[in-house]
């Protein structure tokens, strides 16, 4: 159980028959009666977000989730399949169960996957992908009219800003957090 003292950024939750991950919390006393808890929640198998006000000391079951390494395989149109690297099930996840880690997958890299009570949710990236740069226009010297930064398209389809001396066949690090160029590889 986790009560409302015990909330952090990320947990997931089981409430009202569903799964909800916990995307932001506020504390709010009243100057009369008792606090509330406000809390901004993601459905994560819908993917919807809500925000609920719960009395303080309010207690829900924590959701216990599973991971395990998996291997992403190839694309075949709007499905991804994966390989489980213990018992080599494989499996596909469409893309919009994937939502934005689509942007990051990388033939053969290996990502977490996310089950609960044994249905999959979802897949978790590594921080940090690397990613080929596979069109970008020429930086040319003295052009910091724009800040000294260029698009460019990156294997997976991304488009992320790089500084100006990174060329097409380069390969860059991205955030898979924040989606932005982290340093040349």
């Amino acid at each position: 159980m986790i009560s409302t003292g015990e909330l952090r950024k990320g947990v997931a939750i089981e409430l009202d028959g569903d799964l909800w991950q916990i995307l932001d919390y506020h504390h709010i006393k009243m100057g009369r009666g008792s606090a509330q808890v406000r809390i901004t929640l993601r459905n994560i198998k819908r993917g919807g977000t809500v925000e609920r006000s719960f009395q303080a000391g309010t207690k829900w079951p924590r959701a216990q989730m599973d991971r395990r390494p998996v291997q992403f395989l190839y694309r075949d149109d709007a499905d991804f399949h994966f390989m489980d690297t213990d018992t080599y099930d494989q499996f596909a996840l469409s893309a919009a169960q994937l939502g934005e880690t689509v942007n990051y997958l990388k033939d053969g890299m290996t990502l977490d996957r996310t089950s609960y009570q044994g249905e999959t949710i979802g897949v978790e990236l590594p921080v940090t992908v690397d990613l080929k740069v596979v069109a970008t226009d020429p930086g040319y010297a003295g052009d910091t009219a724009q800040g000294a930064r260029k698009p460019a398209t990156l294997e997976s389809g991304l488009v992320v800003t790089v500084p100006l001396f990174v060329s097409e066949g380069d390969t860059v690090r991205v955030d898979t957090r924040t989606g932005e160029y982290q340093t040349r590889v």
